[in-house]
């Protein structure tokens, strides 16, 4: 079997990251990134922008600790050269009892071995209301879309 194509190696990046941000693997997830790695958010997000590979790994490690966060993937477009690409996905915050869907946009570095940024776009705006965030009439279940968590949180100390 010959090596990956770009957009492969993109998306198995992502996959690893995600891997990485469920196991809260604060090690794999710096792993992922450049050092001077940006992670955007919508406006209301504390601290965001994410600014470092370290800010990045922290910040998601804390959203398991402490939110009992899984994700998971529901679609990807990679390009055919691997420097940029776009995902669905799904957050769940198990210890909130809330969803959040959105999808974000990848910059890798030039070899397409670590994530240059992020920029993150939610579905609909975080509603406390709703214990499901998602957009309005769109049928996640009948698209194929995960209902629930991949696995229970890690427990951590």
């Amino acid at each position: 079997m010959g090596a990956l194509t770009k957009a492969a190696q993109a998306e198995a990046l992502i996959r690893r990251y995600f891997q990485a941000c469920n196991d809260a693997d604060h090690q794999a997830l710096l792993d992922c990134f450049t050092s001077n790695a940006v992670h955007y958010f919508p406006p209301g997000l504390p601290g965001a922008p994410w600014r470092g590979a370290q800010a990045i790994a922290d910040g998601w490690v804390w959203c398991v600790k402490t939110m009992g966060s899984r994700w998971t993937i529901e679609k990807v477009l990679a390009g055919s050269d691997g420097r940029e690409a776009v995902i669905e996905w799904t957050h769940w915050k198990t210890a909130l009892g809330e969803v959040l869907r959105g999808d974000e946009w990848y910059v890798f570095n030039d070899d397409v071995t670590r994530i240059a940024e992020i920029r993150a776009y939610y579905a609909s705006p975080v509603n406390k209301a709703e214990t499901v965030n998602k957009l309005h009439d769109f049928d996640y279940e009948a698209r194929g879309y995960a209902m629930a968590p991949p696995s229970p949180p890690p427990k951590l100390s």
